[in-house]
């Protein structure tokens, strides 16, 4: 009567081991798909601030910005020289120049490719006037899918 009982106990342990293991795997597969989601869009808009960042510090493209007077408006041609030759391989970005207080949305004309059907990373970032231009702030926004 002893062995029966063993016998019933170890097939409860490897029934549940079984489960562990079956539930162990199902959690990987889809926990696998949201990651890899997840670190696509970190690494897209961690490109993104980079390429504003330097912009942000470069004077000629600064002056750029903040020379537009007409907002809200495309970037001037070497704002978006740079952002395209800064830009990684598989995306493609425009920007996009307005007032701080306004709220930056992408515009067909500032670009030439139907965005129907892709996914668009933006960042946004401030550029201020120099002290002896005055005080005229600008919001420059960059517009970023896969390609």
């Amino acid at each position: 009567m002893l062995k029966k009982n063993k016998r019933g106990w170890i097939k409860i342990v490897e029934a549940f081991i079984a489960i562990l293991l079956i539930a162990g795997a199902l959690l990987l597969v889809i926990d696998k798909g949201s990651i890899g989601d997840s670190s696509k869009s970190k690494q897209i808009y961690e490109d993104e601030l980079s390429i504003l960042r330097s912009i942000q510090l470069d004077d000629e493209l600064r002056r750029d910005v903040l020379e537009l007077q007409a907002l809200p408006s495309c970037s001037s041609d070497k704002v978006n020289d740079y952002i395209e030759s800064n830009a990684p391989d598989y995306l493609k970005c425009t920007s996009r120049v307005c007032n701080p207080d306004e709220i930056c949305k992408s515009n067909e004309e500032c670009y030439n490719t139907d965005l129907t059907e892709k996914e668009i990373y933006s960042k946004a970032i401030i550029i201020s006037a120099e002290i002896d231009s005055g005080y005229r702030p600008r919001q420059l926004k960059l517009f970023c899918w896969v390609k």
